[in-house]
């Protein structure tokens, strides 16, 4: 048996999260297909394990099979365990939880549901589609600017905040966005990239059983 046993499936942001910094941390971790289109997560058996009935859900074999929802707290968790691309002080764990709040309410709040709408439920277009295009777009703005002086966004290196607001920016193509538009972001995406170990969403999460 792995270490870890992730719960996910390819076309969640939230399940790349923390598939990406378990395998930036080589760890040793194995995906669980979760049928979602299907429902599987509104079932009673995975409601069990988690109760708000959501992907992904983390396993922790090392600590009595403890069972983690919510892709911040993983990459906290994570990042604890391997001792990796987590605060160094208190100054900057506050720094770093400003942004993964930021990411969760803000940016993949509306990327993730844009990017449903738009591709999945095939609404393009739809005034609810156009409301969570606005106010993506208005989030995506924040952050460029915001990167325009910084190499990393919380930290000067890289960090889990960095993890957490990349996880839907790799699908540039499913919402119809160019991020030659806004440099600052393309030249960050490069840098994560970069990081040793990174994977693609495609590489790192399963489609099917």
């Amino acid at each position: 048996m792995s270490d870890y046993t992730l719960q996910c499936f390819l076309e969640s942001g939230n399940s790349y999260k923390p598939a990406l910094m378990l395998e930036l941390c080589a760890a040793d971790w194995q995906a669980e297909w979760v049928d979602f289109f299907n429902g599987k997560h509104k079932s009673s058996e995975f409601r069990d394990q988690n109760n708000f009935g959501e992907v992904p859900v983390l396993i922790d074999h090392t600590e009595d099979d403890l069972t983690i929802s919510q892709s911040g707290v993983m990459l906290y968790h994570l990042a604890d365990k391997f001792g990796k691309f987590g605060p160094l002080n208190k100054a900057e764990e506050r720094e770093i939880m400003r942004w993964i709040l930021w990411d969760n309410h803000k940016l993949t709040g509306y990327v993730a549901i844009w990017r449903f709408l738009k591709k999945f439920l095939k609404k393009d277009g739809d005034p609810e589609t156009e409301f969570m295009k606005g106010r993506a777009i208005a989030a995506i703005k924040t952050l460029n600017h915001h990167l325009a002086d910084h190499k990393w966004v919380a930290c000067g290196r890289p960090t889990i905040a960095d993890i957490s607001l990349a996880g839907y920016l790799f699908w540039p193509d499913h919402i119809g966005i160019d991020w030659n538009d806004f440099p600052h972001i393309n030249d960050w995406l490069t840098r994560i990239r970069e990081l040793d170990g990174w994977k693609s969403p495609e590489d790192l999460l399963p489609s099917s059983a």
